[in-house]
């Protein structure tokens, strides 16, 4: 006979130190899970604060605010009859942890904290934290808040399991998933049926199977229940944690939350039967032999179980089968993704909506296909009765207590501003093509020359100094060039900030705008962009996708979302519109830039992924391009590249806040930490390039030369 049990994970979209709005979720979704037959409930890692509190861990507050929360939980009808995974930072002997804190009979059973921390890419955890040690128990002197509640002063604080009166329970916490020696291996052997991860994994494009891979890997090789407890949303900077709770059973997804939504709460459940991940565990008769050689955890014990009564005599009760797990292709993702973290944005900032200047060009216009989709989900939701998406969206229509939105066009109308900012050195098709886009998208959208405000500075600047620049095109200097140039650019970031706090009051409307940006991951790469120019904005939902992910997510979109518009630009070749058309010119990025895009994409992957420096890059670049070029060919591309990316680097310390979204994002804020002032000769390692392509280009010669002599 099997042994049924019903377990809940969830996802929750968490807010950075909105202590009230985070225990609200909490106990939100600890109804759900009762109200679903679930008496295991496991939440996201640091759920109590919201994980991206960063130095804000530092602060004595943060810690106070965590018990008193925890207090809510514990005194609340919710936490009655359930065995809860809260995540919480605690400080002990005053040191400071991540931890998860596990409730149950409104007691707290256990404080758990987090052995292996994530202290790479987006992570710092080692400069809030400090890792426990594996195995290691030791009693916490409980506040005295929590006493009044629960009657308890000590408690266990330490790497230990909880038996209850049917099942053994064991914590991991997101990094320890990923780590080689993941603690689930030895709880495994020592008994542990149910893992429980609450982790804060943030999306990246193509990340996702990672986690699903490991879960799958883990149960299957030990056997047992995995749960996976995740954030959803932006909780305040760069990040958008993508959810997707889960539940695997012995190698295979039983229950699969959504990666990508609108709502504040998500809770997975599933029943399944403890009697499958014994007799799976039997069959392996050398897992017997490693068992018995484990050192056993400390357990602490609980006088209830995880079954309900009625289950036992309910013959339609069964175990949730096993299902295929879902991904989203990558065109998928960049169409929800940012669009989620932009609706988080715009509703917690509480501004009035988005301005973007329209350009015409394909990267502004995945910004505004990106806004398009936001309004679409909020549309979708609003239909499905979603209660915070309405209020939100009332908020942002102006307050109308009747307003529902149900066609997103009109929704973007109301919030969603754009405007082409062009000058005589732009073109009558991007012209077009912006006021197409607006139109079909449904933006509030107006079109602007700003030619004379751009002589005015030129005749200021020869007004001063009795020179006039001149374009190259007409006999200038690149210095001169470059300059011009500049001064539209940054004359479009001005007009934007101005548009964007006054065009909500044209419209009789309140509030003020946040200014969009749209340079792609590849020019900030590079450093083709102007400092302060319109690069520079609020929020760029596009920062850190590659350009040709971005031309694949307009194919998606120009179907998906029914807008040909969109293949007019796939088709247009990227240009700044910054110089002066001729007969014989027209401004190209990829000629400008002296490299073509999908270059920079390798280029920026080998220099932060597979962490290559010149060198390094050169001889990986050398052989995989060995067929189309010579080494030499190879080595001006290298340090090419390398003396662009150096001479610019210092462009990144004032880049836009960008939706973090490709791994080799060159964010300088907290992802990609490198110096911005080099040495752009970079004159040892190009030497040694030197050397290698000069010895590799003779010995090609010598080996073509002896196959002529054979």
């Amino acid at each position: 006979m099997g042994h049924l049990i019903t377990v809940a994970t969830c996802s929750l979209n968490q807010w950075a130190l909105d202590f009230e709005g985070n225990l609200q979720r909490i106990l939100e979704s600890i109804r759900i899970a009762k109200k679903k037959g679930a008496k295991l409930r496991v939440g996201p890692e640091l759920e109590v604060t919201g994980y991206g509190c960063y130095d804000h861990f530092l602060e004595g507050d943060t810690y106070l605010h965590s018990w008193e929360v925890l207090a809510e939980i514990l005194k609340s009808d919710e936490a009655k009859d359930m065995i809860l995974d809260i995540g919480m930072p605690v400080m002990h002997k005053s040191v400071k942890y991540n931890c998860r804190v596990i409730i149950a009979e409104g007691r707290i059973l256990l404080i758990r904290p987090k052995i292996f921390l994530a202290n790479d890419g987006n992570y710092r955890e080692l400069r809030f934290f400090t890792p426990w040690t594996a195995k290691k128990v030791e009693q916490y002197y409980l506040p005295r808040m929590i006493t009044k509640i629960t009657n308890q002063t000590l408690v266990p604080f330490g790497d230990c399991v909880i038996s209850t009166l049917d099942t053994c329970i064991g914590c991991e916490t997101c990094e320890e998933l990923f780590t080689p020696a993941s603690p689930h291996i030895n709880m495994g052997l020592d008994g542990v049926e149910i893992f429980t991860n609450s982790s804060g994994s943030h999306h990246e494009l193509r990340k996702l199977n990672t986690r699903i891979d490991l879960m799958k890997a883990a149960t299957l090789k030990v056997g047992g229940v995995y749960l996976y407890a995740n954030q959803q949303g932006c909780d305040g900077d760069r990040l958008y944690y993508d959810g997707c709770a889960l539940i695997v059973m012995n190698g295979e997804v039983v229950a699969q939350g959504s990666q990508f939504s609108l709502r504040d709460v998500e809770v997975v459940t599933a029943t399944v039967d403890l009697e499958e991940v014994r007799s799976f565990r039997a069959r392996m008769t050398s897992r017997g032999f490693q068992a018995e050689a484990t050192a056993a955890y400390q357990r602490e014990h609980v006088n209830m179980s995880l079954t309900h009564s009625y289950i036992k005599t309910d013959i339609h009760i069964r175990p949730t089968k096993s299902k295929p797990h879902f991904f989203h292709i990558p065109e998928e993702e960049i169409a929800l993704g940012p669009a989620c973290w932009l609706w988080d944005y715009l509703r917690r900032s509480k501004t009035s909506g988005y301005f973007l200047p329209l350009s015409g060009g394909i990267d502004s216009c995945a910004t505004a296909t990106i806004v398009a989709s936001m309004c679409r989900l909020v549309v979708k939701e609003a239909s499905e009765g979603n209660v915070e998406v309405i209020d939100d969206a009332r908020r942002l229509a102006g307050g109308d207590p009747k307003y529902i939105p149900t066609d997103p066009r009109e929704f973007a109308n109301r919030i969603f501003y754009t405007c082409y900012m062009g000058t005589e050195n732009s073109s009558a098709e991007t012209r077009k093509r912006a006021k197409d886009l607006a139109h079909v998208i449904g933006s509030y959208h107006t079109d602007l020359n700003m030619d004379t405000v751009v002589k005015s500075i030129h005749s200021l600047f020869t007004l001063v100094t009795g020179k006039s620049p001149k374009y190259k095109v007409h006999g200038g200097t690149d210095t001169e060039n470059l300059a011009l140039q500049n001064i539209q650019a940054r004359l479009r970031m001005l007009l934007s900030y101005l548009f964007a706090q006054l065009l909500p009051w044209c419209r009789s409307s309140k509030g003020n705008l946040l200014v969009l940006g749209s340079a792609n991951v590849d020019e900030s790469l590079r450093g083709y962009l102007t400092k302060y120019d319109c690069s520079s904005a609020d929020i760029n939902p596009i920062g850190a996708v590659s350009k040709s992910d971005l031309k694949r997510f307009i194919a998606y979109a120009q179907r998906q979302f029914n807008m040909p518009i969109l293949g007019e630009f796939l088709d247009a070749v990227p240009t700044a519109e910054l110089e002066p058309i001729t007969e014989n010119y027209v401004q190209s990025d990829e000629v400008d830039m002296g490299m073509s895009y999908d270059d920079l994409s390798v280029y920026g992957r080998l220099r932060k992924i597979y962490r290559c420096g010149p060198y390094s890059m050169f001889s990986r670049l050398v052989h995989e391009w060995g067929d189309e070029m010579s080494p030499s060919e190879v080595a001006v591309k290298v340090k090419r590249f390398f003396f662009f990316y150096s001479i610019n680097r210092h462009k990144l310390t004032t880049i836009t806040p960008s939706y973090h979204a490709e791994a080799y994002s060159p964010d300088d804020n907290r992802f990609d930490l490198r110096p911005f002032l080099y040495n752009a000769t970079w004159k040892w390692q190009f030497d040694k390039i030197d050397r290698s392509t000069m010895e590799l280009e003779r010995q090609t010669s010598e080996n073509a030369l002896n196959k002529q002599i054979d």
